[in-house]
């Protein structure tokens, strides 16, 4: 049960009534949002004043008349009318307490399944096979699966490409590489670190800096060199097909360890550029057909989004440049590959969407790409570029390891788990100090707890970020068990399964006969409005594809849920009754943090 659905279907009667237009009524709605004040209410109705210039009242009367006009039900408490005419609503705490229980019964803990699902195709990751992973496919691999978790909790079929590079010139390297300077025995014994060698071995006798791209080095005779073995790759030249389809294994195993370990839900395809080399002649000839591409120059061209291919001077400067999809000299492009799977998908997923999960510096490119594809006939699909800001350096540059590569974004998750091991154990210590009682976790168990801890960390520190913007990487902020950071949502779950622990109670008996709730100290109202809203931040959340959004939910969650802690006992509650109804309150805690962060990909743990 959605809490912000409910109000807003209360009103919509009491709007339609009185909106001159019914088509306005869904705006109106949209300015009933929770309170920023708690003391003003539990959600607030800030319509009458907009609404107030149509209908001729002043805001004060339109919000007399909007109260009036609510139907008689057993939610709210009588609404008030605030200022110039802001209508603060509070539920009752009968109602509050009889959802709890109900809530407590349902796995989807209140989020219920979407009445239209939708087929989705999500394209995200998609790392150029054949070179490490490194840290700048982090944002993409991370945001997509997240997307990729809330849409399908929501009840939505979501079909999963790492639309994969395997078939460009990080290829001629490889092959390059393989022909001069190979070890025999390195590459029988581990053909994995043998052909990472080889790539990193060639792009150094080709002097190129660490993130500069194989295809910028025109005039480079190493790196033309890799291009003709690409080129004879791609013209089906036996040896080097032969060779490409015995590196391909080794080259998605790099990526298989990473994926694990950031705890990536398994892709449903990984169809490469590869996959739809053959289909590009078709795309070309047939936009050729349909007037929908022309000949420019020796090339072949689309228009921009625009449906303009500038021509002169002036055009040029003030618009966007067309784009191409077979160059000159008969090789195709980033476009045409993109144009051949958007017919792959519609044609074997009948998608009504399909989302990129890419950064966004490819703007223009996707702008163009989804116009190119209107054109083509695919209008019944919406499609999305879901952008995302940098990750940044502390010197609010862009984000670079050391040395590069699969390794360094390993490197990358040890120190993560290595800092969060000597926080954990100075933690201990400073309990130890204190007086407090310590659980002795084995040396396996610190390990694990590092693990989770550490990946979590990196994780929800990109997650909590709204994606579009930029943020810098601090571990050490990423880390911290105070703040809103995976480390503090996983003490908090941690806290929760304790006092279960310290009472030897299980709590699945609250899941299937959950106890009558008491919601008697503010504190307890207070969490159980934030446990209801748990269903309007994942519906929130998939809207507009924005994963920062359970965080959000997840901090506040967090804050009601210290409080309570702080002043509430539980196991010594004053009655039973109040015992079994805090110890619910736990429980859905508890449950309630698993599952976002479940929807983030992050693990709990039940000690820290």
């Amino acid at each position: 049960m959605n809490l912000l659905t409910e109000i807003r279907s209360l009103f919509r009667p009491a709007l339609t009534a009185i909106v001159p237009d019914p088509a306005q009524v869904p705006d109106y709605l949209a300015a009933i949002k929770p309170t920023t004040n708690p003391e003003h209410g539990d959600y607030q109705a800030n319509c009458a004043m907009a609404l107030s210039k149509v209908v001729g009242l002043k805001p004060s009367q339109v919000a007399q008349q909007l109260v009036a006009s609510l139907p008689v039900n057993d939610r709210l408490e009588t609404p008030t009318i605030a200022g110039p005419g802001f209508i603060n609503l509070r539920f009752k705490p009968e109602f509050l307490a009889q959802t709890l229980r109900q809530i407590a019964t349902d796995p989807q803990l209140g989020v219920a399944l979407v009445a239209h699902p939708k087929t989705f195709v999500i394209d995200y990751s998609s790392p150029n096979v054949a070179k490490p992973l490194h840290v700048g496919h982090l944002r993409s691999t991370i945001i997509g699966d997240a997307i990729t978790r809330i849409l399908r909790f929501l009840g939505h079929t979501v079909i999963t490409d790492n639309h994969l590079g395997d078939w460009g010139t990080q290829f001629g390297i490889l092959l390059y590489g393989y022909k001069h300077f190979r070890d025999d025995a390195a590459f029988q014994a581990d053909p994995v670190r043998e052909l990472l060698r080889l790539y990193v071995h060639v792009r150094h006798l080709a002097q190129l800096a660490e993130g500069e791209e194989e295809d910028a080095a025109t005039d480079n005779p190493i790196m033309a060199a890799c291009r003709e073995e690409t080129a004879k790759l791609h013209a089906g030249d036996p040896e080097n097909v032969t060779l490409w389809k015995s590196f391909m294994p080794a080259c998605m195993e790099m990526l298989r360890p990473i994926y694990e370990r950031l705890g990536i839900l398994p892709f449903n395809y990984q169809l490469g550029e590869s996959f739809y080399h053959p289909m590009l002649p078709g795309v070309v000839e047939e936009m050729l057909a349909q007037k929908i591409a022309f000949e420019s120059q020796g090339a072949i061209v689309i228009p921009n989004a625009k449906g303009i291919i500038p021509q002169t001077p002036e055009e040029q400067k003030k618009e966007d440049p067309p784009a191409i999809i077979r160059k000159r000299d008969g090789a195709f492009t980033y476009m045409t590959s993109d144009l051949a799977t958007i017919q792959y998908r519609a044609e074997q997923f009948r998608p009504q969407a399909i989302l990129y999960v890419v950064g966004a510096p490819q703007a223009l490119h996707f702008k163009t790409l989804f116009a190119q594809a209107r054109r083509w006939g695919y209008t019944d699909i919406d499609f999305q570029h879901i952008h995302f800001g940098s990750m940044l350096g502390p010197d609010r540059k862009m984000f670079a390891t050391r040395k590069g590569g699969t390794l360094e974004l390993m490197e990358l998750l040890d120190e993560a788990a290595a800092l969060s091991l000597q926080k954990y154990e100075a933690g201990v210590t400073e309990r130890r100090a204190h007086g407090h009682k310590v659980y002795e976790a084995t040396d396996a168990e610190k390990r694990t707890i590092a693990e989770v801890v550490g990946v979590g960390a990196v994780k929800y520190a990109d997650l909590c970020q709204n994606r579009t913007t930029d943020y810098v990487f601090d571990l050490d902020k990423m880390t911290a068990t105070v703040g809103n950071t995976a480390a503090y949502m996983q003490y908090a779950y941690a806290r929760c399964c304790g006092i279960f622990r310290e009472g030897h109670i299980d709590p699945s008996r609250f899941r299937s006969q959950p106890p009558a709730v008491i919601l008697a100290h503010p504190a307890e109202r207070a969490l159980a409005l934030q446990l209801l809203r748990f269903p309007e931040a994942v519906e929130n959340a998939a809207a507009e594809y924005y994963p920062h959004l359970i965080t959000v939910y997840l901090w506040e969650l967090a804050k009601s849920y210290s409080v309570f802690f702080e002043n509430c006992p539980v196991l010594k509650a004053e009655t039973p009754e109040l015992r079994e109804s805090r110890l619910l309150l736990v429980d859905l805690v508890a449950r309630t943090i698993q599952q976002s962060l479940e929807l983030l990909g992050i693990q709990v743990i039940e000690r820290m």
